[in-house]
């Protein structure tokens, strides 16, 4: 699972990684940026928990092979797949260059594929298995900004998720998204300075206020619903998704 962070805080895949750890689960945590990972897994390591990391593209089929590989030689097995990978990139189909266009699928939908394609065959050996991927709600509705190619990935993922779920049901593989709303992580920064020009004390009081509940989530509050999605509490919970998202999708505002 991608669990590092660009800065100080709390991730989608931070939080997700620390949450699984104190569960029990062995982590095998990866991102792009080594140093970001280290971080990440120094603090599951502090708590008592285990976890091991590596430096990961996920768009690379060979290293994605390799890390799957290694997560294997380490712990035995792989029972839990979290696909936490997300880039926005702003931009319409007019105005965004073409290879913008293909390393934006590449990133947010490509990798999913490549992650499932060398793990699923060790799940359905080894009797079952959960994968949770972590969508958008921007995969859903239009979210007030302009990135299509984001948009089209994450609602391609959705669907992607749905029917491999469907076809790998006979085998005890469970297949869900996790689908996030606004959300205060430390990507907000990076987000401010792309859609509203640096801003960030005014992106953060507008994103709050398109929020019925009028605050942003946070990056427990997906990892709480992967969580779920990974015990066998939800074992009967395939090819569907939780929203994560404060009631924005259900309104019109």
């Amino acid at each position: 699972m991608g669990c590092g962070a660009v800065a100080e805080g709390w991730g989608n895949g931070r939080a997700t990684a620390t949450l699984l750890a104190r569960q029990g689960a062995q982590v095998y945590g990866i991102d792009l940026q080594l140093s970001h990972a280290e971080n990440t897994r120094d603090i599951v390591r502090a708590e008592g928990g285990t976890i091991e990391v590596a430096a990961c593209d996920v768009t690379q089929a060979e290293q994605v092979n390799q890390v799957v590989d290694d997560c294997v030689k380490r712990f035995g097995r792989i029972d839990i797949l979290v696909n936490n990978v997300g880039l926005s990139q702003p931009g319409g189909p007019v105005d965004m260059l073409e290879s913008v266009w293909d390393s934006q699928l590449e990133v947010n939908l490509k990798g999913a594929f490549l992650a499932c394609k060398r793990v699923l065959p060790l799940m359905k050996a080894q009797g079952g298995g959960s994968v949770i991927n972590i969508s958008s709600v921007a995969g859903l509705r239009y979210v007030g900004k302009p990135q299509v190619a984001y948009a089209a990935a994450k609602a391609a993922l959705m669907q992607f998720t749905r029917t491999t779920a469907v076809i790998h049901a006979p085998e005890g593989i469970r297949l869900n998204c996790v689908i996030p709303g606004l959300m205060h992580t430390p990507l907000i920064e990076g987000l401010a300075a792309k859609y509203a020009a640096g801003d960030t004390a005014g992106f953060i009081a507008h994103r709050h206020q398109q929020v019925p509940m009028q605050h942003m989530g946070d990056g427990w509050d997906v990892a709480n619903a992967v969580l779920f999605l990974a015990a066998d509490e939800s074992r009967y919970i395939t090819a569907t998704e939780i929203l994560v998202d404060g009631g924005l999708v259900a309104a019109t505002r």
